[in-house]
């Protein structure tokens, strides 16, 4: 065992753990334990203990932007007093002087990707646990919380006629029926990611102003995130899709809540976060 595969362990069973709960009480209150839309809504119900655990983060991230955007001027203009000069001496005091601009307002430019980052550790546990399911289903092994019966169980559950451990590039099950699935979800999720892109673009953007760098950044985002999301689709097994749509649909619904509490900026309205 490799020592990223160590670091993995601990993730790969609370992923399975919660995912496992969340089946044992569906079965309770009456849906088929072999069905793949029991399987379904746990992994949703994983998406739902995750996002909750993480709204705090979200809501120190909402608040990390606004001072991110309330301290353009000032960055703006220090880039102004260093423009076009490349010396080392030079680049090192803007690099200090933005460090020190960036700990006066209690931010930094990567705040806007702590949730992703803290996501990232179950979303690489899920597709591990996801994608060498059929092979531990063969060799009568479990992985995590799931037992080897529960292995077996969700290898052979699907929705829709396309297996959840099932993907475009790796095949299984009907292929016509993971292509069309995959590709209704990728087309969810990426056009969900791009109207929270949308969102948090007219929030931050101010009029009358030339265009800060985090915006530029911002809107880079815009495109590349999607296209990201999009291409990588293809090799996600269906039950890593479903986890990743659910979640950029959350996603853009608590865009849509900020919006309604925390105006635009430059329209003079206090800010509610």
């Amino acid at each position: 065992m490799g020592f990223l595969d160590e670091i993995m362990v601990p993730f790969r069973w609370l992923v399975s753990a919660i995912m496992v709960g969340f089946h044992d009480g569906l079965g309770a209150l009456g849906m088929p334990a072999a069905s793949g839309w029991t399987w379904t809504l746990s992994i949703i119900g994983l998406v739902l203990v995750i996002r909750a655990a993480l709204i705090p983060i979200f809501l120190q991230q909402v608040k990390a932007q606004r001072r991110m955007r309330l301290l353009q001027p000032d960055l703006m203009k220090l880039q102004e007093k260093y423009q076009g000069k490349t010396d080392a001496v030079s680049r090192q005091a803007l690099a200090q002087e933005q460090m020190a601009l960036y700990k006066k307002h209690g931010t930094n430019p990567f705040s806007a990707c702590l949730p992703l980052l803290i996501q990232l550790p179950f979303f690489l546990a899920l597709f591990q646990v996801l994608s060498g399911i059929s092979t531990l289903a063969r060799q009568g092994q479990g992985i995590g919380a799931m037992s080897r019966d529960l292995v077996v169980q969700f290898d052979q559950s699907g929705i829709f006629g396309a297996p959840l451990t099932a993907s475009v590039l790796h095949g299984g099950g009907d292929q016509a029926a993971v292509v069309i699935l995959t590709v209704l979800m990728i087309l969810a999720m990426t056009a969900a990611q791009f109207l929270t892109q949308r969102l948090i673009l007219a929030r931050n953007a101010s009029t009358g102003t030339p265009e800060p760098p985090f915006m530029r950044q911002q809107k880079i985002l815009l495109y590349s995130l999607p296209l990201v999301f999009g291409l990588g689709g293809i090799l996600f097994p269906i039950g890593v899709l479903i986890y990743w749509t659910v979640t950029n649909i959350w996603t853009l619904a608590q865009q849509f809540l900020v919006r309604e509490r925390q105006p635009a900026a430059g329209d003079g309205r206090p800010d509610a976060s």
